[in-house]
């Protein structure tokens, strides 16, 4: 108890502070107003919640921090949570158009909460999968962060709660959809369906310019495989917090000085 106060003064303040404890007595995560002096608009976490860790990854660690020879026009985020990144990127790269997709119900709620200021970023609740399937929201009891999609047919198969249906998408049909012909930047961290993403990207990898993934091996063995499978046409490859970049010679992005 006492390590996890520690963290949430360190990382939320004081005011983080006070609100994990509130939160904690009542059962009830709050909602913490922050700013940032990077970001144009007030933003909220839940707290007690995996919010803090998320935006510690994002804002304090830097994991999206790299290094452009052009500012990105077309940025994805896939596995938006509550829109910390698509915030950091919005505000990096005011001139990118922005895509946010969220599976999780109460996740996209708050994401389109804290991106309602922002014009560029279109907030989508659907899931990234191999299909234009209905896949199955799972929540295996991770946290905010750590929702699962699944395909509807197996369900709660490999354990974890149901929490409800939503629309899996392609990335080619979501391209389609919003009017993209090309990807600058593909942020994906979708809790292991990235095995299922890369099965067969043939349809839309060679549009895709960098590709930013977290595999997550130790939930759905046999993610790494297909993604190195199927993104051998990149010139470029480093490891960034828990994130793998992949990158084209021709593209915008390279690694951070």
């Amino acid at each position: 108890m006492l390590n996890a106060l520690t963290y949430y003064r360190r990382v939320v303040g004081l005011r983080g502070l006070a609100a994990a404890i509130l939160g904690k007595l009542t059962h009830t995560p709050r909602f913490l107003r922050l700013t940032r002096p990077e970001l144009t608009f007030p933003f909220y976490l839940r707290v007690p919640s995996s919010d803090v860790q998320t935006y510690e990854q994002i804002f304090l660690h830097q994991d999206y921090q790299f290094a452009v020879t052009r500012p990105p026009q077309t940025i994805v985020d896939v596995g938006a949570n509550i829109g910390l990144a698509s915030l950091y990127f919005a505000n990096r790269f005011p001139q990118a158009r922005i895509l946010a997709l969220e599976p999780e119900a109460s996740n996209f709620a708050l994401l389109a909460r804290n991106c309602q200021h922002y014009s560029m970023i279109t907030p989508i609740h659907g899931a990234l999968w191999h299909a234009n399937t209905s896949v199955t929201v799972v929540d295996p009891g991770g946290g905010k962060w750590a929702f699962q999609t699944r395909d509807s047919a197996r369900g709660d198969a490999l354990g974890g709660a149901r929490v409800h249906a939503v629309q899996g998408l392609t990335v080619d049909a979501l391209m389609q959809a919003h009017g993209l012909t090309h990807i600058d930047v593909l942020k994906i961290d979708i809790e292991g369906a990235e095995r299922e993403v890369f099965r067969d990207p043939s349809a839309w990898i060679d549009q895709v310019d960098t590709v930013i993934v977290e595999l997550h091996e130790f939930i759905h063995p046999g993610c790494a495989q297909p993604f190195y499978a199927n993104t051998t046409g990149f010139d470029a490859e480093w490891r960034q917090g828990e994130n793998i970049y992949r990158t084209r010679r021709t593209g915008c992005v390279s690694p951070a000085p």
